[in-house]
């Protein structure tokens, strides 16, 4: 067994990803239009040129649509937020030569903001694949340790196709030299 093969290490993705930069533009958006023509209903001036203000009544509709621009525009910057510090962004590595297990996120900033995981393999017991379909599909990988401890090693979010996390599954059960469970 070559260095190379004594120690496997899979990325994995944050919070970076497409369908954040998507929602993220799209909230604030969609909040920032909702409160203007709140707000222009309240100034009773025209921010728009399409809106007729004559159809919006400050109370109740303009103080609703301003609510719900606030509230866009919070959830939209939380989702910018999560996307600078790329929330979930980080690494399993399998060391065969120390015998370690290192499982890497980033999280929120404060004293956890390093989420930093180390198990011998010794105290691995097997390899769990957990594989729904569905209308939300969930395929995920665990490593379950002695006491039925799991831990996830998948990313959240996009699910990885069958083949490649079979593929993961099967390298990783033969490499630790433990089990392979399915669900």
């Amino acid at each position: 067994m070559t260095n190379q093969e004594k120690i496997i290490r899979y990325e994995i993705n944050g919070a970076r990803r497409l369908s954040n930069y998507i929602w993220g533009s799209l909230m604030c958006l969609g909040g920032a239009g909702f409160l203007l023509t709140g707000l222009s209903s309240y100034w009773n001036f025209q921010l728009f040129p399409f809106l007729k203000l004559s159809t919006i009544q400050f109370f109740p509709q303009g103080l609703v649509m301003c609510f719900y621009g606030i509230l866009g525009l919070f959830l939209g910057f939380y989702i910018w937020f999560t996307i600078y510090l790329n929330l979930g962004q980080g690494f399993n590595e399998f060391n065969i030569e120390k015998g370690i297990v290192r499982i890497f996120r980033w999280g929120f900033p404060g004293k956890n903001r390093r989420i930093d995981l180390q198990y011998p393999i010794q105290e691995i017991q097997s390899i769990r694949l957990d594989i729904q379909e569905g209308l939300n599909p969930k395929r995920v990988i665990y490593l379950r340790l002695i006491g039925n401890r799991e831990i996830p090693l998948t990313r959240a979010g996009q699910p990885i196709s069958i083949q490649e996390i079979e593929k993961q599954a099967v390298e990783l059960a033969k490499l630790l030299q433990v089990s392979l469970e399915g669900m």
